[in-house]
């Protein structure tokens, strides 16, 4: 087991509720974990780090969106938002890009949940690696997390 996927089930233990499922084949893009789970590309919850002025945040949203990086600026009030890149990410989160997860992260970090997730009674996130997906309900993400629901995707 990966030292990734370790650190998102010591997350997760106080919730119960919450179960990783790993697969055999890769969940490394959207529309792959999509195919192993057998869900719409839209049901799998995307997580993405952006620096806002240099601080990272982390956006979760729908599988088939893309983050209007103007609107997630004025949700921030920061002048300035980038998508991160992918050493960034590792160092931040501990997560490669494809298994980031929302769990297991620095208090610090924002995260923020587009409200598109709410179209659905459950999405699936990665779970640290690119072969894993955790369903969780996005009301239940935001409890968990204390994230922020934003409009952003499109």
């Amino acid at each position: 087991m990966t030292a990734a996927l370790e650190k998102v089930k010591r997350a997760l233990a106080p919730y119960p509720d919450l179960q990783i499922v790993l697969f055999d084949e890769s969940t490394h893009t959207s529309e792959l974990a999509a195919a192993a789970v057998g869900v719409a590309v839209a049901q799998i919850a995307k997580t993405l780090m952006f620096l806002a002025d240099g601080t990272p945040v982390l956006v979760v949203a729908c599988g088939d969106r893309k983050i209007n990086t103007k609107k997630l600026g004025k949700e921030l009030n920061a002048k300035k938002v980038r998508f991160a890149d992918a050493d960034s990410v590792l160092q931040i989160t501990g997560f490669a890009p494809g298994g980031v997860c929302p769990f297991g992260l620095d208090d610090s970090i924002t995260i923020c949940l587009d409200r598109s997730l709410y179209d659905y009674e459950v999405v699936y996130a990665a779970a640290g690696t690119a072969n894993s997906a955790l369903p969780v309900a996005p009301e239940r993400l935001r409890e968990i997390l204390a994230a922020r629901v934003v409009d952003v995707a499109q």
